[in-house]
């Protein structure tokens, strides 16, 4: 189930952090700030006892008569944009283990409950499945720990005990401190032990301040492009590969059971043809599962809507809205000015609600607010 995400190492020489960074740093032009710098330090900190931790293990007497401590993990939250990611992923990257894991915690969740649905019907189905997780990985590294449901709460608490337990470390980045997880959720209060045993086992690191590179970069040129399609995706192409972190990933992703295909996908960015996104048979409940996972969306080649796309511009509508509840910055190339997408047919008269949010969606003050990966007051879900 985690097998999709993980990132195989083979063992190379052990060189600082910083040099997996640094071709990055001058790429994208970051200068890391105190809070980064700490942060670093944290992490190759956690690097070098790994590295002790493993040669310890190798060692038979010591495993007989001092087995050796796993390391204490890390939780580094901090707004949007921070670099909390970028950091993660050159530790993950760097650290001499082969049973590790890098996966976005909305994907790891999905998984948990696939895997459970497996077990059901057995005796204690969260420690089977905690003892599987365990007997596959050492490290388990977490992109955008949250918690948006009830059930996935009560779930977290008793399995990440069992890890703990187990002897798995885990590296968590996060928007929010531990103590401001799942606010005003349901039944919170099931939560907090789960909140306690993540400060008892987890060294908590703020990487908050300074300059919001993901804001800097979307600020850089504008989020709508009227140009020629080849030069529009052009230059969607260079935004993505600077506001990406991390790799490239597999562009197929599954939503309900069902496989969507976008041009490109990294970390929590991902970019789609307007074709794949309105001209199927794409419902509210899509939209919501995107504007969940990513917070940077590219929708290329919108074309002027005619009154026989009546149906796409009503999911175009659709999308639009879902990304703008979550917060969700979004990046667009259209053959027509925003204005003249959609000028006749059904429903087009609702449409310059949509124009009003796109140009909003490209304010300051909007590209200012964290991604909202929660629950939000969206409409109920309709498919067209």
């Amino acid at each position: 189930m985690y097998d999709a995400t993980t990132r195989d190492f083979p063992d190379h020489p052990h060189g600082a952090l910083l040099d997996y960074l640094r071709p990055e740093l001058h790429r994208r032009n970051i200068l890391l700030d105190a809070a980064q710098v700490r942060a670093l330090d944290r992490l190759q900190r956690l690097h070098d006892e790994f590295i002790s931790f493993v040669r310890a293990r190798r060692s038979l007497l010591r495993r007989w008569f001092d087995p050796p401590v796993p390391p204490r993990g890390i939780y580094l939250w901090g707004g949007v944009g921070r670099g909390k990611s970028f950091l993660m992923d050159a530790f993950s990257a760097a650290v001499p283990l082969r049973r590790k894991t890098r996966v976005h915690f909305h994907a790891f969740m999905k998984g948990v409950h696939e895997e459970l649905r497996t077990l059901k019907g057995e005796e204690d189905p969260l420690a089977k499945l905690a003892a599987r997780i365990a007997r596959r990985y050492r490290l388990v590294c977490f992109d955008e720990f949250h918690v948006s449901d009830v059930a996935d709460a009560m779930i977290l608490g008793r399995l990440l005990t069992a890890l703990f337990d187990s002897g798995v470390v885990f590296v968590m980045t996060s928007n929010y401190r531990p103590d401001d997880l799942y606010p005003d959720g349901l039944q919170r209060q099931k939560l907090l032990p789960t909140i306690e045993l993540i400060k008892e086992w987890l060294d908590i690191v703020q990487v908050d301040g300074g300059t919001d590179y993901r804001l800097r970069e979307l600020e850089y040129a504008a989020c709508y492009y009227t140009a020629a399609p080849g030069a529009a995706n052009a230059e969607l192409a260079a935004r993505f590969d600077r506001m990406r972190v991390g790799p490239d990933e597999d562009p197929k992703i599954s939503i309900e059971s069902r496989t969507l295909k976008a041009k490109k996908r990294a970390g929590s960015v991902i970019w789609f043809d307007f074709a794949t996104l309105c001209e199927g048979p794409r419902s509210q409940i899509d939209y919501l599962e995107l504007a969940r996972r990513f917070a940077v969306v590219i929708v290329s080649d919108v074309p002027r809507l005619m009154p026989e796309m009546a149906n796409a511009a009503r999911r175009f509508t659709w999308l639009v809205d879902v990304l703008y509840d979550h917060r969700v910055k979004l990046l667009l190339s259209a053959s027509v000015p925003v204005e003249e997408l959609y000028r006749e047919g059904p429903n087009s008269r609702e449409f310059p609600r949509t124009v009003s949010r796109l140009i909003e969606m490209r304010t300051h003050e909007y590209m200012s607010l964290p991604h909202q990966a929660g629950e939000t007051s969206a409409a109920p879900a309709m498919a067209a």
